[in-house]
């Protein structure tokens, strides 16, 4: 279907997007370019991608599946997510869609920049919705992927720090047939308060770590690249973390 241009310079709605419509991305450092290679070996079909806020986990993580699926090497991207931290949403108001609709923000916000053609002065609208209305992209909560299946598809875990045991666990068993999954997220940023849950993600990576499909990039505060504020509060932020005493564990009475 050829592009319908419109007066303002935007592409009408009615046009698929596809791969040649997707923005280049160059990985900017050393562990972006990890990510990168990880991604390209299809022995690997688990990656986790952890580390500091800010040093683009997601929006690489989006663009390598996005261009996978628009590639035709799978069918869809399925991207989860813990709706809130006691992982209920019942409280807020409207329908699910509506529920869900604040969660779904950043990704939306990282199509639009990965389909802003700027070279051939096009706008795409809406793109995140546009994909969804091609089946090539979906969202879920945690709350609601028991029993599904993935199957040629691209699993995207975000801000999977928010995630415990049993959903880790639940999210993995999921991925089916011809599918790789993608974990994003940093300990640091968990939202969770009981420590047993914080530990969810720990025992989580300890196990996959055992598997010959699981490969882990670990971004620091020298991988950031959002804005040089976000990289002098991230150091100053760890560096009044590290300077905190150590809490003293009790000894266990025998």
């Amino acid at each position: 279907m050829p592009r319908v241009k419109k007066a303002d310079g935007s592409v009408s709605a009615k046009t698929k997007l596809k791969l040649s419509d997707l923005k280049l991305v160059e990985p900017l450092n050393d562990s972006q370019q990890k990510f990168f290679d990880f991604y390209k070996d299809p022995n690997k079909q688990i990656i986790m991608a952890h580390g500091v806020a800010g040093t683009g986990k997601t929006y690489i993580a989006l663009y390598k599946a996005l261009q996978s699926v628009l590639n035709k090497e799978f069918e869809k991207v399925l991207i989860i997510r813990s709706a809130v931290q006691s992982r209920e949403i019942g409280h807020l108001p409207g329908d699910l869609e509506e529920k869900l609709e604040q969660y779904q923000l950043p990704y939306k916000q990282i199509c639009s920049a990965l389909f802003q053609k700027k070279a051939d002065n096009l706008v795409y609208p809406e793109p995140y919705e546009r994909m969804m209305s091609q089946k090539n992209l979906d969202f879920a909560s945690t709350s609601f992927v028991r029993g599904l299946t993935f199957d040629d598809t691209v699993v995207i875990v975000d801000e999977c720090q928010n995630l415990n045991w049993e959903e880790l666990d639940t999210i993995i068993t999921r991925v089916g047939d011809h599918s790789r999954i993608v974990f994003c997220g940093d300990y640091r940023q968990t939202d969770l308060k009981r420590g047993t849950e914080k530990e969810g993600l720990f025992n989580f990576m300890e196990i996959v770590r055992h598997m010959k499909s699981y490969a882990r990039v670990e971004f620091t505060v020298n991988d950031i690249v959002r804005s040089d504020l976000v990289k002098d509060y991230i150091i100053a932020k760890i560096t009044a973390e590290d300077a905190k005493p150590k809490p003293k564990r009790s000894k266990r009475k025998c």
